[in-house]
């Protein structure tokens, strides 16, 4: 009932007349923080930006909420992360297609580079933010999307673009020379769910989740036995949480493998499909990425 209240909500706000800009900015409102963020970075003071989820907020399960909807009817652009991340969104967004600006940046990236998955609709992992070079792709879609929409600061924004463009390179950069410093023999990362498969084909690591691509899945008996065996026959040294996902998997893992006599330890808390708290290093993108790396290869050394 819920479900049906929030589209007949979208539909009434759709008939309305459009918003217009807010003190001369143009209107935005995102989903997840990554996105946020990258969008907080290329349209700076020229936006008036909303995001709906905060920090350690699970896309996959997220709800909207009437506000939300209210939010999203305001908005000049709609930008998402698509591919079904946003999987409880999708009949919200397929409602507004062709009557406001919604932007699906995963769906624009090229599909053969994108790794196939039987879990979501759209049939690909949609957790291509790990993937560098895609989030920069993600960078020019919105810089592109908001000089079409605001012409009078395109300047601005493809200014900015560049300069955090570079600052995705150094980055990348820094991020190559951490791992250069793990062996490869122990570049296996052992998580909560897959959100990290981009990540392992783009800088070399087998990534192994336990409770699958979506969190909407739940990781059985056999599945941590399974797993628990994976662990000690590679001698893994850590495994990790994530902070969007309840440490009880990880913890049953743990508890798995020290019944059979080998130790792991939980090597850290992962950022994954949420950022930090606002206002910390983690809290952005480059912040949590490098987090991210320091506390893998710091455990798994």
């Amino acid at each position: 009932m819920k479900k049906l209240i929030i589209l007949s909500l979208v539909m009434l706000f759709l008939s309305c007349k459009n918003a217009t800009e807010d003190n001369g900015k143009i209107k935005v409102v995102t989903t997840t923080t990554m996105i946020t963020d990258l969008v907080s970075e290329i349209g700076g003071d020229h936006v008036s930006l909303q995001g709906l989820m905060g920090a350690g907020v699970d896309p996959h399960l997220y709800k909207a909420s009437e506000g939300d909807v209210s939010k999203l009817y305001e908005a000049d652009i709609i930008f998402y992360g698509g591919l079904h991340l946003e999987g409880k969104l999708v009949d919200i967004f397929e409602k507004m297609e062709g009557k406001k600006n919604t932007v699906s940046l995963g769906d624009r990236l090229p599909k053969d580079e994108l790794i196939p998955s039987e879990y979501f609709a759209s049939n690909y992992d949609p957790h291509v933010w790990f993937n560098i070079q895609f989030f920069k792709q993600f960078a020019q879609i919105v810089t592109d999307e908001l000089s079409k929409a605001d012409a009078k600061n395109a300047e601005s924004y493809s200014e900015n673009n560049k300069k955090y463009q570079e600052k995705l390179d150094s980055l990348e950069s820094e991020i190559k020379a951490t791992i250069a410093t793990l062996p490869e023999e122990k570049r296996i990362l052992v998580t909560a769910h897959d959100a990290f498969n981009y990540f392992g084909k783009a800088y070399g690591f087998n990534v192994v989740g336990l409770q699958g691509i979506s969190t909407a899945t739940e990781a059985g008996v056999k599945d941590v036995q399974n797993l628990s065996e994976f662990i000690i026959q590679n001698n893994i040294k850590a495994i990790f949480v994530e902070s969007s996902v309840p440490r009880r998997t990880i913890e049953a893992l743990q508890e798995s493998v020290l019944s059979k006599n080998h130790n792991v330890e939980i090597g850290g808390s992962l950022y994954s499909d949420a950022l930090g708290n606002p206002g910390t290093e983690e809290g952005t993108y480059i912040g949590m990425f490098k987090y991210n790396m320091n506390t893998i290869v710091n455990a798994l050394k």
